[in-house]
């Protein structure tokens, strides 16, 4: 798969889902069930077995948790989905995961251990669905193509899809734009970051150069610019009105704070946490042409616009971002990244995907990565992908 992520939607698809065939089930326990335990990795799971059991377990595995906060064992996104599942009469279960952070290694086997230890307590399922949001949309489809015999089908919502590599390389792209065009003598690192502490110090002077970017027309223009090369939407908090297709103005600013939560986490200490993981720098921007890939962008009139009421050269821009010093990968560190996190797109069990369209942190773009994987796979007739018209991550209703 490419490490790439450009293409805005993915190419309609004729696929079919084969989907298990569902038999309500006699009722399995005689009352309902709240489990709580530890898995020898140490890590936390938790199981609900509702009274009447339909025979379907439900195995989730939640999203990205950082280093140094709480990291309970959770079995759904949250609670209003957890009693709605639980009076149909499914089973639910999840895991901690061992670590935090870019757990895959860890989150895989212990999903499984507490899927083990469902079996152990209440017998086999009849059926077996992984589900998961956000990263765990990574850990849900790590489990669907390297673990299939385990499971009847998954689902992904909002998920990481792209896979690893993809994702640092992606989140790469707007903090070098924003390093080249605000920064360009700042020294601020972007990858190789040694610690926690550096990684904060150098997120820090980048949020300060972006924050201040923000008050220029120039500053704005060009942090469109860097929003568009992550294909960070126009609206993408649920909380705010929906801007009107040409109100370029409140889409930049909506962009602007995305851009510094990204600064503030993923792209920084999120980043050199995985490094960490990794042995080295996973991700890279040789070769890279930002020109070409900000034409692709569906943001694209936007930062002409933005460009042109700032007074400023696009071109003279794009210029000075191609001139930039590129940054080059650990092949080691790919290697890694590749090996635990990165997807062929073979599914041998059906898998739906659904994803908003304003989402700023793992944008739509992502789903586009893994259709083509599944292309390449040539397991198309097993994937669905669809799509939400609303902003955020993960803003689905409990519906």
């Amino acid at each position: 798969m490419s490490h790439r992520i450009r293409t805005r939607t993915l190419t309609a698809l004729a696929v079919l889902l084969l989907a298990a065939p569902f038999t309500p089930a006699t009722a399995q326990a005689a009352e309902a069930a709240h489990v709580e335990g530890s898995l020898p990795s140490g890590a936390a799971y938790l199981m609900d077995m509702p009274a009447r059991w339909n025979g379907t377990v439900l195995l989730y595995s939640h999203g990205y948790t950082p280093v140094g906060a709480p990291n309970p064992a959770r079995n759904s996104p949250d609670d209003a989905t957890r009693q709605l599942l639980l009076d149909q009469g499914y089973a639910l279960i999840g895991s901690s995961y061992a670590t935090n952070g870019w757990a895959v290694t860890d989150a895989v086997p212990d999903q499984l251990a507490t899927l083990d230890a469902f079996t152990s307590r209440f017998g086999p399922a009849r059926r077996t669905l992984a589900w998961g949001t956000s990263y765990g949309g990574l850990v849900t489809t790590a489990i669907a193509e390297r673990h299939a015999s385990r499971i009847a089908g998954s689902l992904s919502m909002c998920g990481l899809v792209q896979g690893g590599v993809a994702n640092w390389n992606s989140t790469l792209d707007p903090v070098f734009a924003l390093k080249a065009l605000l920064a360009p003598d700042s020294g601020i690192r972007l990858t190789g970051l040694g610690s926690p502490a550096v990684a904060a110090e150098q997120a820090a002077a980048m949020a300060g150069a972006v924050t201040e970017a923000q008050e220029t027309a120039a500053g704005r223009a060009r942090i469109a610019l860097a929003a568009a090369l992550h294909n960070i939407p126009g609206w993408n908090d649920p909380s705010r009105p929906r801007p009107a297709p040409t109100d370029w103005d409140s889409r930049q600013a909506a962009q602007y704070q995305a851009l510094v939560g990204l600064v503030r986490l993923p792209a920084f200490a999120w980043r050199q946490e995985a490094e960490t993981r990794a042995g080295g720098n996973m991700s890279w921007n040789t070769g890279v042409d930002y020109t070409s890939m900000l034409g692709r962008s569906p943001y694209l009139k936007e930062v002409t616009e933005l460009y042109g009421k700032a007074g400023l050269s696009l071109k003279t821009d794009l210029a000075s971002l191609g001139r930039a010093p590129r940054i080059s990968a650990d092949p080691n560190a790919v290697d890694w990244m590749s090996r635990t996190s990165t997807f062929t797109g073979r599914l041998t069990e059906p898998q739906l995907n659904i994803h908003t369209t304003g989402d700023a942190l793992i944008p739509v773009q992502a789903e586009s990565a893994y259709g083509r994987a599944a292309i390449a796979g040539g397991s198309t007739w097993r994937l669905r992908q669809r799509y939400v018209d609303t902003a955020g991550h993960c803003t689905f209703r409990t519906g």
